[in-house]
């Protein structure tokens, strides 16, 4: 498994999962019209184009249901592949039974995970060759966020902050409890010094007075082109900007061309359609 992901934790969601389907029961269906000895061949096969992520999960639904030692897998792509309709993931081979119990876990969170490393690539092939990097943000799904975020990372993307502990970012309504933009960055560098801290602003004025505080990055909010514009040039250089906001495909490049360093694209993880993947057994 990727090493950026805890094993433990990735283990003990991919279990509860299971239990969600089987909710301490049997699959039914599968135990009634299967034979528990029967032996299938399936492979994994992508319905339409785009970029697999969560082949190392979808193998750990596999062996967690049918048993670490009882299935053969082999896998045809990696992690961050970009593949074509038709393609074949993964071959497993293993007892029927397990292998058509496992399917509906294995599909939901490998074609949930494709889909959004495959959205993040038409952002990353949006921005090529603009100096410019496309970010994730928190609008993930609950409990879902490490997997999303490596997702994210499949599709070339990059990650910002996984929590609310590991970096700060003043939004506005912390700079009005502080009683402004410079007051709030000073408290956050006082009681953390050593986080990585940006300030979210939405005028070009507010951008600047964040610069002069300190702040090493700031968060551009729903700025149209001629005010980015703008803050890139009052900046000058003195802090990384990221636009965030009103960010559509369709005006990534023209976003991207005004100098900002990053856009912060929450769609990535919340809107990403699931990539269309089936498991299909062979026939004898």
């Amino acid at each position: 498994m990727d090493d950026t992901l805890d094993k433990q934790w990735v283990e003990d969601l991919v279990r509860a999962t299971i239990e969600e389907d089987l909710a301490g029961g049997v699959d039914v269906t599968t135990t009634a019209t299967v034979d528990a000895e029967q032996i299938s061949v399936a492979d994994f096969v992508v319905r339409s184009d785009g970029v697999v992520a969560g082949l190392q999960i979808a193998e750990l639904v596999l062996r967690l249901v049918a048993g670490k030692d009882e299935v053969e897998i082999e896998h045809s792509v990696a992690d961050g592949a970009a593949v074509k309709a038709g393609d074949v993931l993964l071959t497993v081979r293993g007892k029927t039974r397990p292998l058509l119990t496992a399917e509906r876990t294995t599909l939901n969170l490998l074609g949930h995970l494709s889909g959004v490393a495959t959205l993040t690539r038409r952002w990353v092939e949006a921005l090529d060759g603009t100096g410019a990097v496309v970010r994730d943000t928190r609008k993930t799904m609950p409990l879902l966020r490490t997997l999303e975020k490596y997702a994210v990372r499949c599709g070339g993307g990059q990650n910002h902050r996984m929590g609310l502990s590991d970096a700060a970012l003043i939004k506005d309504n912390h700079v009005i409890a502080a009683g402004g933009v410079a007051e709030a960055f000073r408290l956050v560098r006082k009681d953390f010094p050593d986080l990585p801290v940006e300030v979210e602003v939405d005028s070009v004025e507010d951008a600047v007075i964040a610069v002069e505080a300190g702040a090493e990055l700031i968060l551009l909010d729903n700025m149209d082109v001629p005010r980015l514009r703008s803050a890139v040039e009052q900046v000058a250089g003195r802090a990384k900007l990221e636009a965030s906001g009103s960010l559509r495909l369709d005006n990534a490049r023209e976003v991207a061309e005004t100098g900002v360093d990053y856009l912060a694209v929450g769609a990535l993880t919340h809107s990403a359609p699931v990539l269309d993947i089936a498991m299909d057994l062979q026939e004898s």
